[in-house]
């Protein structure tokens, strides 16, 4: 199913409004899955500055970012206007040091 064009252009304006930006279930004070709460582990351990968008509050958004990113699950890290990856990516990039760096390139 396309996307329609006015939540593409949301989405494509939180994301390049946004150095850090999280689309995630639930928030960062309560995650409502588990692959969420330890990509907000991952962005906390490194004392990150990031903005979190709840796709569980708006299911406009959290069909929408799945197609905008052509990647099929939730959380979906965006650093800088690019689309990072998902639980597993930023696990191993955290592992490796890459989520630190592209971190610090943000300026968080």
């Amino acid at each position: 199913m396309p996307l329609e064009a006015a939540i593409r252009d949301r989405i494509q304006q939180l994301v390049d409004g946004t150095p850090v930006l999280l689309f995630m279930k639930g928030t960062r004070s309560q995650p409502q899955c588990g692959f969420s709460a330890q990509v907000v582990g991952a962005l906390e351990s490194h004392g990150a500055e990031y903005q979190t968008l709840d796709v569980l509050a708006d299911p406009e958004l959290r069909e929408g970012i799945k197609a905008f990113s052509e990647w099929p699950t939730v959380p979906q890290l965006y650093i800088q206007g690019e689309f990072i990856g998902g639980c597993d990516i930023i696990t191993e990039m955290d592992a490796s040091g890459e989520l630190r760096h592209a971190l610090e390139r943000a300026g968080s």
